[in-house]
């Protein structure tokens, strides 16, 4: 098992159309399927709540760590953090970054979630096997939502 997953792919948008639903609150929030209580902001927690369903229990927490506009949005958070009984806290997160490139097509995104290596060995597997799903179909949906 790999300690992280990557997952690129080149969308018809331009770079800034990209930012904007990667960043945005509220547009992170259609195409990934979370209702959040509030904007991003570098080195502030982000809360809310997941409405993919089968997991609309699922709180989101994650700490935004980077808004390097319009190169770089990273933020951490525990992975398949889903069971309501488990306290997370304790563990040490993952990083996901987004990263944008400008190409002649619009844009290259590649999306990268590491530190799985950390993840309790209990979890590990299962934690990186459902995010690796997870990151295939949601960079199908960012790509929807700026395509569209």
């Amino acid at each position: 098992m790999s300690d992280r997953i990557e997952k690129t792919i080149d969308l018809r948008a331009p770079v800034e159309r990209v930012w904007s639903a990667i960043t945005d609150f509220n547009e992170f929030g259609q195409w990934f399927r979370v209702k959040l209580d509030g904007p991003f902001v570098a080195g502030q927690p982000s809360s809310g709540h997941i409405t993919y369903p089968g997991y609309e229990h699922v709180a989101w927490q994650a700490q935004v760590v980077t808004m390097d506009r319009p190169r770089l949005f990273s933020f951490t958070w525990h992975p398949y953090g889903v069971d309501p009984d488990v306290d997370y806290s304790k563990e040490t997160p993952t990083l996901v970054e987004f990263r944008l490139e400008p190409i002649a097509t619009g844009t290259r995104l590649v999306v990268v979630e590491s530190g799985f290596d950390k993840v309790p060995a209990h979890r590990r597997e299962e934690a990186f096997r459902m995010n690796d799903g997870g990151w295939a179909e949601q960079v199908k949906n960012i790509q929807a939502h700026v395509e569209s």
